[in-house]
């Protein structure tokens, strides 16, 4: 029987759904329906994962540079420190102009 090519499914009246060819005849309308669907949940399962992967080193770099910048800001005192115990410590200087 030729394919109703108006419809996707072919009619109930016409043919089952198990036993309907899609194309040609090896290819089961059924499986390939089942098929197709596995493979989109698949695929809308990995992209679900890596938009959560994305947000989460996204949000973990932001607290990251967060730590990064008080880390520097102890580490800068911590020098700081040792310049002024050893004489280091780069003072302003007396002499300079002034901002009027």
């Amino acid at each position: 029987v030729p394919y109703p090519v108006r419809r996707i499914l072919p009619p109930a009246d016409l043919c089952e759904l198990r036993s309907a060819r899609w194309g040609v005849c090896w290819v089961n309308f059924e499986a390939l329906i089942i098929a197709m669907s596995v493979v989109g949940g698949m695929i809308l399962i990995m992209l679900g994962v890596c938009c959560c992967c994305c947000c989460k080193k996204k949000s973990k770099k932001q607290v990251s540079e967060g730590e990064a910048a008080e880390v520097r800001a102890e580490m800068k005192s911590r020098h700081d420190e040792i310049r002024r115990k050893y004489g280091l410590f780069k003072e302003e200087n007396p002499y300079a102009k002034f901002d009027n």
